[in-house]
């Protein structure tokens, strides 16, 4: 599924130079702006960071300009030579590999911080891979992680469509997310789930954001089309979401000290 397409790739107009890049950066941080606060790219400068699912590189990017002593790995060839190409362009440097999360290629306590946007969710074993980064952490280092929120907008409105206009209403929200959202197996968790993910961390700080997903207000990563959903998107009342399901967001935001 992610060698079809990296994650993002269809925000990149042109691979051949920075300006493709840079505007598929843009666009990122405006579809996600919690991002940046998120991922605190200005404090990583010379600390040792992981980033697990490097994607097209963007988020990476922001680390090497920040100055960390940087490593990125993703499941997928595709992956590492976009961010290869990428950090070429720009003169930068990573140790890139094409690794498993589920068997983290470095030894115990290598790094200060681990990163990873989104990727969890589609390991396998999303459990063993977590307990992986716990492993690979120093004592004290943070991890930031990403996955998908089970009780979400996007959530409720896949299960609209799949199963109870499907006349399949017993379907439930596990089985929605492994197959309609994104790539088969796809997962999503309870914060009292998350929690259990992490629970070798000493400290763990779980947070949800409404994304422009769940509020309808872009089609990036898209692949549900047809007329209800066009006219959700003209009648969707996005301010009144915003105040009463604030905490019904898809993307979980973890902030974990070892």
């Amino acid at each position: 599924f992610w060698n079809a397409a990296a994650c993002g790739e269809r925000l990149l107009l042109d691979a051949s130079d920075k300006s493709g890049y840079l505007a598929q950066m843009d666009k990122r941080y405006s579809l996600e702006p919690f991002i940046e606060d998120f991922a605190r790219f200005d404090a990583s400068r010379d600390l040792d960071v992981l980033e697990i699912g490097i994607g097209l590189g963007a988020d990476h990017q922001r680390f090497a300009q920040a100055g960390a002593r940087l490593t990125g790995i993703d499941l997928t060839d595709r992956a590492v030579e976009h961010t290869g190409r990428r950090f070429e362009l720009f003169g930068l440097k990573s140790d890139l590999r094409v690794a498993d999360a589920e068997s983290l290629p470095f030894a115990d306590a290598s790094f200060d911080w681990v990163y990873s946007w989104g990727v969890l969710h589609h390991s396998p074993d999303t459990a063993h891979a977590i307990d992986e980064v716990w492993r690979v952490l120093r004592p004290g280092g943070v991890a930031r992680i990403m996955i998908y929120h089970k009780h979400s907008l996007v959530g409720y409105m896949l299960w609209l469509r799949y199963a109870l206009l499907a006349g399949k209403p017993w379907r439930n929200l596990g089985d929605i997310y492994a197959n309609h959202l994104e790539s088969p197996g796809t997962k999503a968790y309870t914060m009292e789930e998350a929690r259990g993910l992490f629970r070798q961390f000493a400290e763990v700080r779980i947070s949800t954001v409404l994304t422009h997903g769940d509020l309808l207000e872009s089609g990036a990563g898209q692949r549900h089309q047809g007329w209800l959903l066009s006219l959700a998107r003209r009648i969707w009342p996005r301010r009144l979401l915003r105040w009463a399901l604030p905490g019904h967001g898809l993307f979980m935001l973890i902030e974990a000290v070892r």
